[in-house]
């Protein structure tokens, strides 16, 4: 029983810091001054570049930098924005290599820490529907933007044709999640009810897979009432 509280009680720490990672970063900026560059720079390489470590906070991360950032300029927007595409990028790439390398041997396996065999096939599922576009659209789409390189690397993407949505892609995710945050942030409805953003982002987020989820449901439905 102990793991099962222990991680339990690692979930609700991780949850309360999301939650009010506005306020987090505020404690951690007190707190590390300038280095805070490198530790949000080290949570957006992880995210994006380890694909054993999809649940790490990109978007909220990326919506309350650019929220102080526009607040008190204790986050310098004109350094967090290219910081973080190039942490966005060496993770993709890092992830792209490690799906070419050992992408058979991760796929053979049900379940590898947080990852699990259906985030694969769902990330699979996209390639099919919009191919190189995949690499941008899951830029957007929790889980599947740490997947998506992997599996990118794992199957018959060319580096060079992957390289191209890869950069786009990680610039209108840095840019456009930090700059909304810049923008709409301290405006007192969306600041006094930051909890409620943050659950906003995230559904908006996964919206993409729950619409898949749907689908294919009816689809096996469908399938089933015609056989």
């Amino acid at each position: 029983m102990y793991p099962y509280f222990c991680f339990m009680e690692v979930l609700e720490q991780g949850l309360k810091i999301l939650m009010h990672l506005d306020e987090y970063l505020k404690v951690w900026i007190s707190e590390y001054g300038v280095w805070i560059y490198g530790i949000m720079f080290l949570i957006i390489f992880v995210e994006t570049g380890f694909v054993v470590m999809p649940l790490l906070p990109g978007d909220s991360l990326l919506f309350a930098a650019g929220a102080l950032a526009a607040a008190d300029g204790s986050l310098n927007i004109l350094i967090l924005i290219p910081l973080l595409i190039v942490a966005a990028l060496m993770g993709d790439n890092l992830n792209y290599f490690v799906g070419h390398k050992l992408g058979a041997w991760i796929k053979s396996k049900k379940k590898l820490l947080f990852l699990k065999q259906e985030h694969i096939e769902k990330t699979e599922k996209y390639y099919e529907k919009y191919g190189g576009k995949t690499v941008i659209i899951a830029r957007f789409v929790p889980i599947v933007r740490t997947v998506a390189p992997f599996v990118a690397g794992a199957g018959s993407m060319k580096y060079k044709k992957y390289i191209v949505n890869c950069v786009l892609g990680a610039i209108l995710w840095v840019a456009g999640v930090s700059l909304l945050g810049y923008l709409c942030g301290n405006i007192p409805i969306i600041k006094n009810n930051f909890e409620i953003v943050i659950f906003a982002i995230i559904g908006f987020s996964i919206l993409p897979i729950l619409i898949g989820i749907i689908k294919a449901k009816n689809e096996k439905k469908q399938a089933a009432n015609m056989g």
